[in-house]
């Protein structure tokens, strides 16, 4: 537990710092390797969170996006993100296609994305270059 709560630490220290730091209103964490960093992030951060799942549940706000490279493609959000500034936070980004699609779908739901965090960036992937060319700052503890 100890090293969870250093690492969300950690990772929020490192976007505080970062150039592009810019406040936000709610963490968005996705679905499996994304749930324990959001929670890390949002214990450190005293924020707010929701978590995306690949679970469809027939409720109002539900926003849908999909993760290209996984076997269930669609991932779903729940609630209003009118007007909420949101921070997305994920265990890790090669490609960039799941985190760009998030952001495609919470823009269109009215949401302002302040940036993305990662606990790991793999080099071999252009995730970086699809984020920042789409207007969202990465920020991540290490990369491979």
């Amino acid at each position: 537990m100890d090293q969870v709560l250093e690492t969300g630490r950690c990772l929020w220290k490192r976007w505080c710092e970062h150039p592009a730091y810019r406040p936000h209103d709610l963490l968005l964490g996705l679905d499996a390797g994304g749930i324990v960093p959001t929670i890390a992030v949002a214990w450190a951060s005293g924020s707010q969170y929701r978590l995306a799942w690949k679970v469809n549940l027939d409720l109002p706000g539900k926003l849908v996006f999909h993760e290209p490279h996984a076997r269930r493609l669609e991932v779903f959000a729940y609630g209003d993100f009118e007007g909420l500034r949101v921070l997305i936070v994920d265990d890790e980004i090669t490609t960039g296609l799941t985190l760009a699609n998030l952001v495609e779908a919470l823009r269109a739901a009215g949401a302002d994305i302040t940036g993305a965090l990662c606990l790991v960036e793999d080099t071999a992937g252009e995730g970086r270059q699809l984020l920042e060319g789409n207007g969202v700052p990465l920020c991540v503890l290490t990369t491979l």
